[in-house]
Formats: structure tokens, C-alpha cells, sequence
């Protein structure tokens, strides 16, 4: 008899992932729950996780990279993770997915909907396969609130400010998202600020957002013309006014985050 074929869902503390589980829970029955964890998270997504976990009834295993963000930092000559040289999506949420798997023969269940013109996988080992459960079936986004509203789970509070999970310091956040984190968790803001820095010798900037630090943005006329350039939208959820006032989904022709940081 061959090995078993393990069933592994990746979460991300976002709301298309979690509605997946949700689907998928009585399903499969060996379904595994695995987040990547980099330690740089909001505590919402946490927050999040805990209640889907007891919602499952299930562990979701927390993975981790041993010498985490400011090791990888270092290694990598001080330069900040981009959307050209995404290095912590590689060192910090695939590698230890890959070593959780090991050589095992397994299929990766993915989030993306039917209503999304993207494919992707976030693993080349060809012991990993993957499955798309809500292209296939056809849901769509609407569908995918309706999952997570009849669970009881509703969306992630950070949705009340930013359109996707991932780390605090998301280089793919948008400005006003970036003026969100600093409302929210002016703790976090400042972290993620002293992470930048200015070459006193070439002048160079190492920066989160192209062309701005964030010291830039966080002045009063800066954050006014923000609102104005990149107002909130409200998020309907379940024909009613949910539990976030969310931002648009991401534009299709922007630089797309990692699918294992954001679905």
C-alpha cells in the first residue's frame, strides 16, 4: 500500500482562506490547518485565527521560521522585502511550509474564487500538488461571505482598514492603509518606521513605500491628501452593512501579494 496523501489547507488570517476551511471542514476529514506565522502579524489576524480554530474544532499548526524577520533582514544587506525581491514570502512562510510537508505526497488547498482572473501556487516541489475548491465549484466572493457570516465568524476586524492579511509592515499595502496602521496600532506604525533608513554615504533610501518614508507620510497634510486620493469604502455583507467598513479589493493590475500571505 502506497503512502497516504496528506490534505493540507494554508491559512493566512484572511477572510478567503478562512471561508474555504469553513467549506471544506466537513468535506475532508483529514484536513490539516497550518499558518505560517512570521511573528510581524497583526493581532487581529491572531485574534481571527483563534476563533476559526474553535469554530474548526481543529489545531491549526502554527509554523515558523527559526531566525525570523531581522535574521533574513540582515542576511539580505538591509534591504527591505519588495514586490521586485520578495524574500520574506520565500524564507518566512514557504520554506516552512515545504519543511512542514517534507516529501510527503500532498495536496495544498487554495483559496482563490471563481470570480478572480489569477492562478498561482506558492510551491514548485512536485510532491505538492494543488486544488482550487471555489474555482471549481464556481463560488465567488459573495459566496464567500455567506460562508463566514452563517459560521458565525464574520471577517477579520482588521477589515475595518485594510484589504488583505499578511505582516503589519506589508510593503503591498496601500498609503491609506499604511495611515490605518497607524491609527490602529501607532505601536506597530512605529516599528515598522524604524525599520527605514537613509544611506548617509549614497543618500539611498530604504523604504517600505516607493519613493516615501513613512515619517513623509505620516504628517497631517500628507494623511489629508491620503483620504482624499484613497477614500474607504464600505463592504456589504449579507445584503447589510457588516462587521467592516473594508477597502476595494486589490486593483488586478497592481503588484499582487504572495497567495500564501493574503488569500
Amino acid at each position: 500500500m502506497g503512502a497516504r496523501t496528506r490534505h493540507i489547507l494554508s491559512l493566512s488570517g484572511g477572510k478567503d482562506s478562512a471561508a474555504l476551511a469553513v467549506y471544506l471542514k466537513d468535506r475532508i476529514g483529514d484536513l490539516e490547518y497550518v499558518f505560517c506565522d512570521t511573528k510581524k502579524e497583526l493581532p487581529e489576524t491572531y485574534e481571527y485565527l483563534a476563533r476559526l480554530e474553535a469554530f474548526l474544532g481543529r489545531p491549526i499548526v502554527r509554523l515558523n521560521d527559526d531566525r525570523g524577520f531581522d535574521h533574513w533582514l540582515q542576511l539580505y544587506g538591509g534591504y527591505l522585502p519588495s514586490s521586485k525581491m520578495r524574500w520574506c514570502t520565500r524564507q518566512l512562510k514557504i520554506k516552512p511550509f515545504e519543511r512542514y510537508v517534507g516529501e510527503d505526497e500532498a495536496i495544498n488547498y487554495i483559496g482563490i474564487r471563481a470570480d478572480e482572473d489569477r492562478e498561482g501556487y506558492i510551491s514548485t516541489k512536485p510532491n505538492l500538488s494543488a486544488r482550487y475548491p471555489f474555482k471549481e465549484d464556481g463560488l465567488r466572493k459573495a459566496d464567500v461571505l455567506r460562508l463566514l457570516e452563517e459560521a458565525g465568524l464574520g471577517l477579520p476586524s482588521y477589515y475595518r482598514w485594510r484589504s488583505r492579511s499578511g505582516c503589519y509592515f506589508c510593503f503591498f499595502q496601500r498609503k491609506i492603509e499604511w495611515v490605518g496602521l497607524m491609527e490602529n496600532h501607532p505601536d506597530l506604525f512605529a516599528e515598522a518606521k524604524a525599520y527605514e533608513k537613509v544611506d548617509d554615504a549614497t543618500g539611498t533610501r530604504y523604504s517600505w513605500q516607493h519613493g516615501e518614508m513613512l515619517s513623509d507620510l505620516a504628517q497631517p497634510r500628507r494623511i489629508a491628501d491620503i483620504r482624499r486620493k484613497e477614500p474607504r469604502k464600505p463592504a456589504v455583507v449579507g445584503g447589510t452593512l457588516g462587521v467592516a467598513l473594508g477597502l476595494a479589493e486589490p486593483d488586478p493590475d497592481e503588484p499582487q501579494a504572495c497567495l500564501i500571505c493574503s488569500l
